[in-house]
């Protein structure tokens, strides 16, 4: 089986601080993983490393079947699309939609030192089609709503035509009807022919879509729970994770929780 990510007894310490300690994670072709945990229990650092932003105190990592300490990190990157709301606050707002999605080809912030070709703005407009913002074709960034902003980086990250896609959040600061329209089109990427393997991190266990199979749940820098959705994402294991009595109640295959 192909494995995506290989985390093998991984720390990672800053400072004298284990941040990380003792993971194990394995991701194989053809899952999709969601991330859940409170904040500080590690999802962005696990992402840094995934992105080979940071390496590992201990142990071993590989992505897309590269070894960290064997492989070019920068080449790596390109076969990785980030999508995260922190990037979006370093987008140049006066740039148009599409330029902001063709620079993910070249994974710039912007065109400045990019050479794109016509073909590229056309496969841009295919990607913002899919993604339903096509109609923002030529409109400044800054003048997009937060949702259709979510999107633009979503297609950004879709244009290099990655083997990962790690959509860190996505949903944050989105109501709830812009939030279930950017979930359907997550579902959308999900179910593409050659789609890519998706980690999708979020505090919020009824983001997590039955297309993915798989759920990560981290607790103070370690894995707490991981394997099937249905058998992850259980009252016991939520109310052990957040230390409060949590009941989870399943809904047209999505789970929702709530405080007993």
């Amino acid at each position: 089986m192909t494995k995506i990510i290989e985390m093998t007894n991984v720390t990672w310490k800053r400072q004298g601080k284990e941040i990380l300690h003792h993971m194990n994670w394995q991701v194989n072709k053809n899952e999709h993983w969601a991330v859940l945990g409170l904040n500080g229990a590690g999802k962005t650092t696990l992402l840094n490393m995934v992105n080979g932003y940071i390496w590992p105190t201990t142990g071993e990592v590989s992505v897309l079947g590269n070894k960290f300490g064997k492989t070019d990190i920068h080449q790596l990157r390109r076969s990785i699309g980030w999508v995260s709301s922190s990037f979006g606050e370093k987008v140049n707002g006066r740039h148009v939609a599409e330029d902001i999605v063709v620079s993910g080809k070249f994974a710039a912030v912007g065109l400045v030192f990019a050479d794109p070709i016509e073909a590229d703005f056309e496969q841009a407009r295919e990607w913002m089609k899919l993604l339903g913002v096509e109609y923002t074709y030529g409109r400044p960034y800054e003048k997009c709503s937060h949702g259709e902003k979510q999107k633009i980086l979503i297609a950004r990250g879709l244009m290099a035509n990655p083997k990962l896609l790690i959509l860190d959040e996505p949903t944050n600061g989105l109501d709830f009807i812009a939030r279930e329209e950017l979930l359907a089109t997550i579902d959308r990427i999900a179910t593409q022919k050659n789609a890519p393997t998706i980690i999708f991190v979020s505090h919020h266990i009824e983001e997590v879509l039955p297309i993915f199979t798989h759920t990560l749940l981290l607790k103070e820098g370690t894995v707490f729970a991981k394997g099937l959705r249905n058998e992850v994402l259980t009252s016991d294991n939520l109310s052990r994770l957040y230390g409060k009595n949590i009941e989870v109640d399943w809904r047209r295959d999505r789970a929702w929780m709530t405080l007993v």
